[in-house]
Parts: structure tokens; C-alpha cells; sequence
């Protein structure tokens, strides 16, 4: 395969997340896919030097493949703005918004999308905060941290699970982040859906479905284990909930204003995780309690996976565009979107 114009691509990785190696494997196979389309790619690590680097080292354009803190979540972004670079992916305040997903939560409540009840939790008393949790979430619940991904530190409580077990889940939680979200358990398949936009319009790829026959859900040694999980894409679901998966991936791409890219989750099925009919925040169309066609969103990843087991990459495979063609065709658009336009300083009137 030869682009239509060799670029010189930066590929940032690592960054100190505790995603940094999931990051590193992610930034060789984009580096591999880019060589593959004729172009010269280089990995850089995210460290203290990264700017002067990219200020110096004469780069077309930028392929951030960064997971977790600093990378994804805006920071990295905001210094490609100031450099006045072009980059692949999310602006800083979608990254942001993505990242943070008490953030998230609220804009996608207010997009009329389909989110479980829960809310966000603050450093404090555990078992306060356990108990409040029973009291407005209900019995069963899923912990997680507000801004990390790749289902680190990610606990799911059954009904059964005792206020001082939930309090022992928020505070480990809280030992890696400032908010822990408590979400109602929604029991149901693991399906993600990846969101491609190299056009007009942001389009949805074939969802999903994840199975992890030796881990109680998708962890991270599911995740990045090779054999570990199995994927089922397209994922076979009835044909309106696929088609509903679809159209509530590109919604939440678009509620948090993404770019290019990004990775819808959801769980579908056991719609009494969802508000129910009195709620404000009701899911349009879901079913009635054991529903197994409800769809619950979970969140959205910006810069999702792109290692061997990874699930966008296969996906947009499965779509008709293979590695080295997805990874093209990203860079040439950042290319020739351009850096930021930047207005020009107006004087001060005399």
C-alpha cells in the first residue's frame, strides 16, 4: 500500500498512566500500520522532553495513542494546540469530557441517552458514601474510578454484598482517583461499538460483543491477554438493537463533540438497571424489568485500544478498512485539517 503522500508521523505512547503499557503496545501496531501506507512513523514516549521534541523534529502530524491520564484526557492535546500541531483524534475538551465520566454522565443524560442511574462520589467517609449508594442506587453496583480506563479498579457488587464491602470498593477506588462512580449493575452481554469519522458525519461500525468465558467480565487481563476474551463482531443481536447500539454510539460521539475516533460501551439487556418509567431520565424504548434487548451506556474511550487483541481496529477490519487503511487515512485527514486556526491579536484601542 503507498500513501498518496509520505508523512512524518509522530506516534506518542506511554505517559505515566496505568496504561502506559497497554499504550506502548497500541503505539507499535499504529507505527507498524503507518509503514505498512508508505509512511515514515516514529514513537515517542510522553515524558518532560516530548515538546521540544516534536517542536524540533520537523513532524506532519501527530497520532497520539496514549491511554489514561495526561494522554487522553486533554493535557497531551492542549500542548499539540500550543505547538500549533495537527494531531489524530479529539480536541482537549472532548478528551476531557470523555475522560472525566461524571462529567460524561451529565451530557449524556441531557442527550436523552440511555445511562444507568448512579452518581459520582468524592474523597470522604466509605461507608457513608456505601450506604448512600444502597439508598440511591439500589443493591447491586459497579464501582469505578471517574478517570481511568481498561476496567482498572473496576468492582462489581451483588445484591447480597454487605455496606462494608461496597465501602472497601470506593475506598480502594479513591486510592487512584478523586471520584468514584457508582453505577446500578446492569447484568446483561458486553457490546462496544466503534465510531469512524472520515467524512461528513461520524458513522458507527459493526458493534461488538465481548465475552470473557474465564473472567467474571471484561477485566484487564481479558482485555489485553491474548486468548483471554473472545469477540463476536458483528455481534449477534436482533437487528433493531443493533441498529439502536449504532445510532446511541454515534449520539454519545457526538454529545461530547469527539473527533475521528472513539469507543462506545454498553451492557444490553436487564433493563431494571435503567430509570425507570417516573424518572426524568427514563431510556427511550427500553422494555420492562429483565428486558434483554435494554441498552445501558457506559462510556466512551477517545483514543480506544489498537493493540493485536484490540476491539476498534478489528471492527473497522471487519467494516472493510484494515489497519494500514484506518491509520492512513486518520493522519491524512489530521493533515489536511490542519493545526487550530488561530485568529490574529487585535490591537488595544487608543
Amino acid at each position: 500500500m503507498t500513501a498518496a503522500r509520505k508523512l512524518s508521523v509522530a506516534v506518542v505512547q506511554g505517559g505515566p498512566s496505568t496504561e502506559a503499557e497497554v499504550s506502548r503496545a497500541s503505539a507499535a501496531g499504529v507505527a507498524r500500520a503507518l509503514s505498512e501506507a508508505g509512511h515514515r512513523a516514529v514513537r515517542l514516549e510522553l515524558d518532560a522532553f516530548l515538546g521540544e521534541t516534536l517542536r524540533t523534529g520537523g513532524y506532519d502530524v501527530v497520532f497520539p495513542v496514549v491511554h489514561g491520564a495526561v494522554g487522553e484526557d486533554g493535557c497531551l492535546q492542549g500542548l499539540l494546540e500550543v505547538l500549533d500541531l495537527p494531531y489524530v483524534g479529539s480536541g482537549v475538551l472532548a478528551s476531557a469530557l470523555a475522560m472525566h465520566k461524571r462529567v460524561a454522565r451529565v451530557l449524556f443524560e441531557r442527550a436523552g441517552l440511555p445511562v444507568a442511574r448512579g452518581l459520582a462520589l468524592s474523597r470522604g467517609d466509605a461507608r457513608a458514601a456505601a450506604e448512600r449508594a444502597r439508598r440511591e442506587v439500589g443493591a447491586r453496583l459497579v464501582v469505578k474510578p471517574s478517570s481511568h480506563g481498561s476496567a482498572i479498579g473496576v468492582a462489581r457488587l451483588e445484591a447480597d454484598a454487605t455496606v462494608d464491602e461496597v465501602a472497601r470498593a470506593i475506598e480502594a477506588v479513591w486510592a487512584i482517583d478523586d471520584f468514584a462512580i457508582v453505577e446500578q449493575f446492569a447484568r446483561g452481554r458486553e457490546v462496544t461499538c466503534g465510531v469512524l469519522e472520515l467524512g461528513p458525519a461520524p458513522e458507527a461500525l459493526p458493534p461488538t460483543e465481548i465475552l470473557s468465558p474465564n473472567d467474571p467480565f471484561y477485566t484487564y487481563e481479558a482485555r489485553y491477554a491474548p486468548g483471554r476474551s473472545v469477540h463476536v463482531c458483528p455481534a449477534k443481536l436482533p437487528p433493531a438493537v443493533l441498529a439502536r447500539v449504532q445510532q446511541v454510539a454515534v449520539g454519545a460521539h457526538v454529545a461530547l463533540g469527539c473527533r475521528d475516533l472513539s469507543r462506545v460501551d454498553f451492557i444490553v439487556g436487564d433493563a431494571d438497571a435503567n430509570p425507570g418509567a417516573g424518572d426524568a431520565h427514563a431510556t427511550p424504548g427500553a422494555g420492562g424489568e429483565g428486558d434483554p434487548d435494554a441498552i445501558t451506556l457506559l462510556e466512551v474511550n477517545t483514543l480506544p485500544g489498537m493493540t493485536a487483541t484490540s476491539l476498534y481496529p478489528e471492527a473497522a477490519g471487519i467494516h472493510g478498512v484494515p489497519m494500514p487503511r484506518l491509520c492512513d487515512a486518520m493522519v491524512t485527514r489530521a493533515h489536511a485539517r490542519g493545526p487550530t486556526r488561530r485568529l490574529e491579536a487585535r490591537p488595544l484601542p487608543l
